[in-house]
């Protein structure tokens, strides 16, 4: 009777435990793609800049600050290419003239650019809901059926409450005579709720 009762939970916890992490990734600023060409490139040519850099500031033998200030920069910009990894291609980048390329400039502000991005948190969320969809169905059986019927109603509510949000905030928009009593009459949602709608709002 007692191993009944823990399977009969441990499903149960596995869905719950899915959802708390849709749940956390789809209010978490940390996601990000993974790194792109221009990032790639722009990371590589940052090591190279930081090595001329270092190389130029002891042949000009300047001040000893300096000299440590650019090994020490050499060094640092190591990790960046270690963590982006090799781009396919590799910009010309022998000389002080290579590095300072308007190329490279450009290349510097696509790289910044592209590093702003972050998925869609709505996205992430639907799509780690479908994927245990689908885990729930291979595994099948009755606490499988079960999953998916639960997951598949989360992902409807989790789409509703999208709704709802995008909707408030066009009322707020089309309306703004009325935004003090639209938040008035929202003063009594709970401190989970507001931390909720604020994730998904951001």
């Amino acid at each position: 009777m007692k191993e009944k009762c823990k399977n009969a939970k441990s499903p149960k916890a596995a869905v719950l435990i899915s959802m708390c992490i849709c749940l956390l990734l789809a209010g978490c600023d940390s996601l990000r793609f993974a790194p792109s060409e221009a990032q790639k490139q722009n990371a590589w040519l940052h090591n190279r800049t930081a090595v001329i850099t270092a190389e130029t500031a002891r042949a000009e033998e300047t001040s000893p600050t300096l000299q440590a200030l650019t090994q020490l920069s050499e060094v640092q910009s190591r990790g960046f290419g270690s963590y982006c990894g090799l781009p396919k291609e590799f910009p010309p980048a022998e000389t002080v003239e290579d590095i300072l390329a308007e190329s490279n400039f450009q290349l510097a502000g696509t790289a910044l650019q592209e590093s702003a991005e972050r998925p869609d948190p709505w996205q992430v969320a639907d799509s780690m809901l479908q994927m245990g969809i689908g885990i729930c169905a291979l595994l099948g059986g009755v606490y499988g059926t079960r999953a998916v019927g639960f997951l598949r109603q989360a992902k409807t509510k989790s789409n509703a409450l999208k709704e709802i949000i995008a909707g408030n905030e066009q009322f707020k928009k089309l309306n703004q005579a009325q935004t003090t009593a639209f938040k008035q009459a929202h003063q009594s949602q709970s401190p989970q709720t507001r931390q909720l709608v604020a994730a998904i709002k951001s």
